[in-house]
């Protein structure tokens, strides 16, 4: 059953305006539209977080090659990446968009002017014939102007879900650019492990030759079996193998980091930079403090229970009754320009100021079930903040673990790659005072260049859970490497 009324006189206006403006005082005060909602975690973002990169993006990356110094360093690589990266253009665009959709929304509150221009050819037949009027057009042009005075909430929940959708993809657009930088720390930093790889896997391809070359020399004055020699070459051909697979990794590591700048993946591009280690200080507590204050995807969990919230307000707009009111002028003409014309002219004007309210009352449940559909989805969403956040705890504590265990492997690694040249010196001594056997040699060879990749491995692998723990936390880190 739907029920119109129409309200002519400016008290009714003056009543209902005072009632629309009672309500959207209510509506500020925004009461809870559903179970009370769990206590957030203390120190919670209240703002939506900046993105990172705020100058111009480029669209295609084009440009990106221009300005490129001879040596890339990690955090001009991952400024780079902000700048040039398709996708998070893409992500900005979005933001830009919901921004855009808020305005809109802003503007359903104003004033419409329509207007509208009518043409009518009538004919009319009487009798007698002799006393026929003539044909005669009807034109009209109409112009109203019309203003929301209550729609049931739905104009202020649909402003307010749009604000949020807005504030939730700025959270958005940040948590793309921290993900952007911790995916070209990791590439940067699985580069410069493969530049460390192939240079130890080339020290040791030196390492081996001289040791061929050493035996040879001796296998020709018969110091030596030629069994020795053999295995010679064949430790040589193997590292060669070796070398070819790291200069492969590292080319492929070149080129995904080319690609996440913008750039071809032919590029020519000098990426540099150091593993050292830097100490990393703070607590489990510092670290989850920090994260639920920071992390944008925790930001947009909250802002998602509160646009549930406003689609509940939007559904249960339907209860309540539609008043609109307006003011709208007729003229009408059997002229196209409205004038009078002939002696069978006619010419009028009309006028009218008003209210119209519209109210469903009785829709067999529609309005109610999707009230209740719409609470459901809220409490949803509430659960998943709160699995978000115990998500949150485990991916502080997994990753801070994984620090703390590269740290470590880092000291241990260092000692074996001490233990492990002071092995091959004294292996190759023994071998040349022909007090050692050549096996001892390669085997201490192989020792040692084993021993120099773990150590590169720890090194990056400490790195890598840093940048990661910092993307975990919602910090921008841009240089790993400064002390």
């Amino acid at each position: 059953m739907r029920i119109i009324v129409f309200f002519r006189r400016a008290p009714a206006l003056c009543l209902l305006a005072g009632l629309w403006l009672g309500c959207v005082a209510l509506f500020f005060a925004d009461p809870p539209v559903a179970e009370a909602q769990p206590a957030s975690r203390a120190g919670a973002m209240k703002s939506p977080p900046a993105p990172l990169y705020t100058g111009p993006r480029s669209p295609d990356g084009k440009d990106a090659h221009l300005g490129l110094p001879d040596a890339v360093s990690m955090p001009e690589a991952v400024q780079r990446a902000l700048k040039f990266n398709p996708s998070l253009g893409s992500q900005e665009s979005q933001s830009r968009s919901s921004e855009e959709a808020r305005k809109s929304a802003r503007g359903a509150f104003g004033p419409k002017l329509g207007m509208s221009y009518t043409a009518i050819k009538q004919e009319r037949k009487s009798s007698p014939a002799s006393s026929r009027p003539p044909e005669l057009g009807t034109y009209s042009w109409a112009v109203e102007v019309s203003q929301p005075v209550f729609q049931g909430f739905r104009l202020l929940a649909t402003y307010q879900k749009a604000a949020l959708q807005s504030d939730s993809d700025k959270a958005s657009l940040r948590k793309a650019e921290l993900d952007m930088t911790e995916q070209v720390q990791t590439y940067f930093l699985d580069y410069l492990r493969a530049e460390e790889n192939v240079r130890s896997e080339r020290d040791s391809l030196a390492r081996l030759r001289d040791q061929l070359r050493i035996t040879k020399a001796f296998y020709d004055v018969g110091l030596r079996p030629r069994l020795d020699v053999l295995q010679a070459e064949v430790n040589v051909s193997q590292a060669e193998n070796q070398l070819i697979q790291v200069e492969n990794n590292r080319d492929t590591y070149l080129a995904k980091l080319n690609t996440l700048l913008g750039l071809p993946a032919t590029a020519r591009a000098a990426y540099t930079g150091k593993l050292v280690h830097v100490p990393f200080r703070r607590s489990l507590e510092q670290c989850l403090e920090a994260a639920y204050r920071q992390r944008p995807d925790l930001y947009m969990a909250a802002k998602s229970v509160e646009i549930a919230g406003k689609d509940q307000r939007v559904a249960q707009s339907d209860y309540y009754p539609q008043v609109e009111a307006y003011y709208n002028i007729n003229q009408t003409g059997n002229t196209p320009d409205l004038q009078r014309s002939g002696d069978r002219s006619s010419r009028g004007t009309t006028w009218e100021v008003g209210a119209r309210a519209t109210w469903n009352v009785f829709q067999w449940g529609t309005t109610y079930y999707a009230d209740k559909q719409a609470g459901w989805l809220v409490t949803k969403m509430r659960y998943e903040e709160e699995d978000l956040k115990l998500q949150v705890g485990y991916d502080i504590k997994s990753k801070l673990l994984a620090v703390h265990e590269a740290e470590k492997r880092i000291s241990v690694a260092e000692k074996g790659v001490e233990q492990a040249t002071e092995a091959y010196n004294v292996a190759l001594a023994r071998y040349q005072e022909q007090v050692g056997t050549n096996f001892d040699v390669l085997d201490a060879s192989s020792k040692l260049t084993t021993a120099q990749a773990s150590l590169t491995s720890a090194k990056a692998d400490y790195l890598t859970a840093l940048a990661q723990i910092y993307v975990a936390m919602g910090e921008f880190h841009p240089d790993l490497m400064r002390r």
